[in-house]
């Protein structure tokens, strides 16, 4: 019984390290997400205990990184359309939008790649920004509270990511609780629907900005089904391998490098010997551990090498 309890609490340990520091841009966006909420909360405390004032309903940190709808306050703080897509001041709404990205992101990358998820992420939320700011410049119901208005939360990016994926597989079935079987394209449209509608509730700015992530996702994934992939423009930025165990095997590489120039004899032959030496430790895993214990960076490395041979 304690053997299975034990048992239980690694798997737990193991289930949470993976979500929050994964070598992958999933646990990434969500560390970063967690880091800010957790220094905002950090920061309300101090603030609190020392009698600082703080204005506007947010906490002192979170009014230098929520976006403004005022045109004026947004020219003075243009970071804050990148930053309000990580600050969260309410745990249930950390909490939640964390829940919604891991689960997103899961489905996201079956299909795509680590590198879309992040652009995905990153547009979504500047889409989101720009209905947010427009709607509230241009909508007469906005004009009383423009100046003190602002929005912060990923849920405009994660929404992008759900929709982008619910249009790019629309058929894929999901099970949910109490409902069973769904396709992911009714989960999309009741999203899109329930933002609509809560638009005249207490939170407009929230539901205006998820939309425009979400008419982001949109166009982007439906796009790259009929095979235009507009985020390839990005593909030349080197995004930095954040998996330390694949830049180790990067080392035993034998292809032509990216620079095109070809490798001497001398550094060819090193890096040869090194590579049969770790494909024989990965070889000698397998007969002790079986296939799946292997990480996902080894079985890169002897994919590549059976593939030579």
């Amino acid at each position: 019984m304690y053997g299975q309890f034990q048992q239980s609490s690694l798997n737990r340990n193991e289930f949470f390290k993976n979500i929050f520091l994964g070598k992958n841009v999933l646990s990434r966006l969500i560390l970063i997400n967690t880091v800010i909420f957790l220094m905002t909360a950090v920061v309300h405390l101090v603030t609190w205990l020392f009698g600082i004032p703080e204005h506007s309903g947010l906490t002192l940190l979170g009014s230098y990184l929520a976006l403004p709808s005022g045109l004026h306050q947004l020219a003075q703080m243009p970071w804050t359309i990148f930053t309000y897509m990580f600050l969260h001041e309410g745990f249930l709404h950390w909490l939640f939008n964390m829940i919604m990205l891991y689960f997103g992101g899961i489905l996201f990358t079956e299909y795509l790649s680590q590198r879309k998820l992040l652009m995905t992420y990153l547009l979504g939320g500047l889409a989101g920004a720009v209905f947010f700011v427009l709607a509230f410049n241009f909508f007469p119901a906005f004009a009383a509270i423009r100046q003190h208005a602002v929005a912060l939360g990923a849920s405009a990016s994660i929404l992008a990511i759900i929709i982008a994926i619910s249009t790019y597989v629309p058929d894929y079935t999901v099970h949910l609780f109490l409902l069973g079987k769904v396709k992911l394209k009714w989960i999309a449209v009741a999203f899109v629907l329930l933002d609509i509608l809560s638009i005249p509730s207490n939170n407009p700015g929230g539901h205006i900005a998820h939309l425009g992530g979400a008419l982001w996702g949109f166009i982007w994934a439906l796009s790259l089904r009929r095979g235009n992939d507009f985020l390839r423009i990005f593909d030349g930025i080197k995004m930095p391998d954040i998996n330390p165990e694949r830049r180790k095997y990067r080392n035993f590489e034998t292809s032509r490098p990216a620079s095109g120039h070809p490798m001497t004899d001398e550094e060819y032959n090193r890096k040869r010997v090194a590579s049969q030496e770790e494909i024989d430790k990965i070889l000698d895993k397998i007969s002790k551990s079986g296939y799946s214990s292997l990480t996902k960076a080894e079985k890169e490395l002897l994919f590549k090498s059976s593939n030579k041979g």
